[in-house]
């Protein structure tokens, strides 16, 4: 699990593709020395398994499915948010993530502001009805707080159901990889679990399981 507090950028040093699966090579800006084999490390918001490190950096498989669910940011020489796993002694600074991409959005606007930088996304469809104003979706593996949505029970008029602002401050800007977005941009999109499983149970609660038919010779 994650909390999208980013804690360090990388930069992809390697990037080869075997038999329709990526294998990634990311060097760290800061190498870390107590890597382990199998760990998780997100990689702009994507939980990836560490199968090689060196001091230069790590190693992972990406395979078509991730491939498939997430942006198109995996060339040599591009930038990346990196979180390791928490721990339970750590600080929880963001919110609950897990590293699975839920979908692709795409950057529409970027807007400065007094202090600050305002961001419109537009999301997938499906992951519409999970964007609330003022509550948490991970872009690239950095946990935001949504500030304005569209449609049903939205808060601006003037943006679609699927479309939502960001508010981003110097700070966020400078220690991940938000300073490189522009219109046309397409980032990795997280949704708050608690909003998923809330809707999970509210479809479930009049489900009924099937009746069971008895084995032969019970």
């Amino acid at each position: 699990m994650f909390t999208g507090i980013v804690e360090q950028l990388g930069r992809v040093s390697g990037s080869v593709l075997q038999d329709g699966n990526l294998r990634v090579t990311v060097a760290p800006q800061r190498p870390w020395t107590d890597l382990a084999l199998g760990e998780s490390i997100a990689v702009n918001g994507t939980c990836l398994t560490v199968t090689a490190w060196n001091a230069e950096g790590f190693t992972v498989d990406l395979s078509r499915e991730t491939l498939a669910k997430t942006a198109p940011q995996w060339q040599v020489g591009s930038a990346v948010n990196l979180e390791r796993a928490m721990t339970a002694q750590a600080r929880f600074g963001g919110h609950v993530v897990s590293g699975h991409v839920d979908g692709v959005g795409e950057v529409l606007r970027v807007e400065a502001q007094p202090g600050a930088y305002t961001m419109t996304v537009r999301a997938p469809a499906p992951l519409a009805r999970y964007l609330v104003p003022k509550g948490s979706v991970t872009v690239d593996g950095v946990s935001l707080t949504v500030v304005d949505v569209g449609g049903p029970a939205g808060s601006r008029a003037d943006l679609r159901a699927d479309e939502f602002t960001l508010w981003l401050v110097p700070h966020t800007l400078e220690v991940t990889t938000l300073h490189t977005w522009a219109a046309g941009t397409r980032v990795n999109l997280e949704a708050d679990q608690m909003a998923k499983y809330a809707e999970r149970l509210l479809l479930m609660r009049d489900w009924t399981p099937p009746a069971t038919t008895p084995e032969v010779g019970a």
